[in-house]
């Protein structure tokens, strides 16, 4: 008896959702708002004082919305499709089929069923199926006009708050793209993605197959995952080793306005091959390389590079000039910097999967303090490797 006590215990405390006591409450904030807002509208636009303002459903839909956003069930032909097919098949059963317990069980398996053909399951849409056959005359006599009005006009609503919502108070990335959107961009590059998890794409699509039941993850997802989880172990296995013990201090830097001439005889005379830029108070603003002064050179006929390249880093004397003349102007905005704190497994897939040669590491105050090469991780892994393999 004392197990099954315990056993009960352990499942009621452990949570379904993985989200921190502010997440959870920033969900309730949306789940609040977007419920006043769907059933203020509708009622601003009813024809009707007797025509319902919201579908209960709504509320269900309001919980996958703002709890597992990244759900497939939470996506906006899901939320869209589902709802009012569904509405669809629930007046339909409700106006031929006399007996309410038959047409309640018509109205539910019809309503998967077209969900499930047309690729748009949304669990909430099952109840907005019963509503009709459940309700009576009061909904009933709305006929087909019900699927637009309340449903119709509630999904469209939710949706659009469910858009800002997501991406402005909870700080998700939603709508999230399909899966086959997701899959096809990670097939442009499948040998990077083995290399990163030990897993291909499609093995993980397999998997999911092979489970033979509903996952409410995708394989993107299950990459990020094992991704994340092969970073943690790595930081396990190397130890503490931060971006602050490895970057190269005191570090040479130019200013937006410096001279393209002075910006290249810089690198020129210390041999480097990317300068970072920054701005009065020290913080990175963009980086430039020696692409970025020669993207600019375009040779024409009977003129060869290196008269070019000359008269391109020259400065111009006079006032006006039709060239760019300080390194703002040719410089690499989108630049990635880390903070000094960072575990250097960060640096591993910028590095070595996005190519990056060099990062400009920041204190607390966003200031450079210095930058991390390609040389620099591999001379620390090395040396960590080599140091385990004594121990």
């Amino acid at each position: 008896m004392m197990i099954n006590v315990k056993q009960w215990f352990h499942f009621v405390t452990i949570d379904p959702v993985n989200l921190s006591i502010k997440g959870k409450l920033l969900s309730i904030i949306a789940c609040f708002g977007t419920i006043l807002l769907v059933a203020w509208v509708t009622r601003f636009f009813s024809s009707s004082s007797v025509s319902p303002i919201i579908v209960a459903s709504m509320g269900a839909s309001a919980v996958i919305l703002f709890i597992i956003p990244n759900s497939p069930l939470a996506q906006p032909w899901p939320l869209v499709g589902g709802q009012l097919v569904s509405a669809l098949a629930g007046m339909f059963s409700a106006q031929i089929i006399p007996d309410t317990v038959l047409a309640s069980a018509c109205a539910v398996a019809g309503s998967v069923l077209v969900m499930l053909l047309l690729r748009c399951l949304h669990p909430p849409g099952a109840a907005t199926a019963l509503t009709p056959v459940m309700a009576g005359d009061p909904i009933t006599s709305l006929g087909y006009g019900f699927v637009l009005m309340p449903v119709g006009l509630n999904v469209v609503i939710m949706l659009i708050l469910a858009i800002a919502f997501n991406r402005w108070l909870l700080g998700h990335n939603y709508p999230v793209h399909s899966q086959h959107l997701a899959s096809k961009k990670i097939r442009l590059n499948p040998v990077v993605e083995q290399q990163r998890t030990g897993f291909s794409e499609q093995d993980m699509e397999q998997a999911l197959e092979n489970m033979n039941a509903f996952m409410d993850v995708t394989a993107t997802d299950l990459s990020k995952l094992f991704t994340d989880v092969q970073m943690q172990r790595f930081k396990r296995y190397q130890g503490n080793i931060t971006c602050k013990d490895i970057m190269v201090r005191n570090i040479v830097s130019v200013e937006y306005g410096t001279e393209v001439e002075d910006a290249w005889q810089i690198m020129q005379g210390q041999q480097l091959k990317a300068i970072p830029v920054i701005d009065r108070a020290k913080r990175v603003i963009g980086i430039i390389t020696r692409n970025d002064f020669f993207k600019f050179i375009n040779v024409a006929v009977n003129e060869t590079f290196h008269e070019k390249f000359l008269t391109f880093i020259r400065r111009t004397p006079d006032v006006s000039t039709s060239k760019p003349e300080s390194v703002g102007h040719i410089m690499t905005s989108t630049v990635s910097v880390l903070p000094e704190s960072t575990h250097i497994a960060e640096l591993v897939p910028l590095m070595a999967n996005q190519g990056y040669r060099q990062i400009p590491i920041v204190n607390n105050e966003k200031r450079l303090v210095g930058m991390v090469y390609q040389a620099n991780l591999i001379a620390a892994l090395y040396n960590e490797r080599h140091n385990n393999a004594r121990i």
